[in-house]
């Protein structure tokens, strides 16, 4: 069970750095200042240094199997779904708006307003989607794994 939940938190990771890249690419770091990203420079990178360090503590796990460090990464993980948690509530509504602002890009190229378009709309739905199951997923396997259960 150990090796699943690598591949799914792997899996996750993937999805979760190309949400970072189109985060990044489509201004939400310059977004900051101004308050047009939803999504908090600190909490976006604190999520991302507190999953990275629980997967390299994973890694080392699946090689040793040292239950201390199945229950480490588990602890790791219950910060970073939080931080994910956060991210989704303030990330639906701005999802929700882009129907209703399919016309704000334009009009915000036409009027010279550079970044008035969250830089999170940019998002894929299936990806948030797929980053939230397969994190559910991982947290599960990983919990599972420190409880015994299913074998390592």
């Amino acid at each position: 069970m150990d090796i699943a939940a690598l591949i799914t938190w792997v899996i996750t990771a993937l999805g979760g750095f190309y949400m970072l890249g189109t985060w990044i690419q489509h201004g939400g770091i310059r977004q900051q200042q101004s308050g047009t990203s939803r999504l908090p420079a600190p909490v976006v990178f604190g999520h991302l240094a507190l999953a990275a360090l629980g997967l390299v503590v994973w890694i080392i796990y699946a090689v040793t199997d040292e239950n201390a460090l199945a229950w480490t990464a588990f602890g790791l993980l219950l910060p970073v779904a939080l931080l994910g948690f956060v991210m989704l509530a303030r990330w639906i509504p701005v999802h929700r708006d882009r129907a209703t602002a399919a016309a704000a890009p334009a009009a915000a190229t036409a009027s010279g307003a550079v970044g008035a378009v969250p830089a999170e709309r940019h998002f894929p739905l299936p990806v948030v989607l797929a980053h939230g199951l397969f994190a559910v997923v991982t947290l599960v396997l990983v919990l599972l794994t420190a409880l015994g259960i299913g074998g390592s």
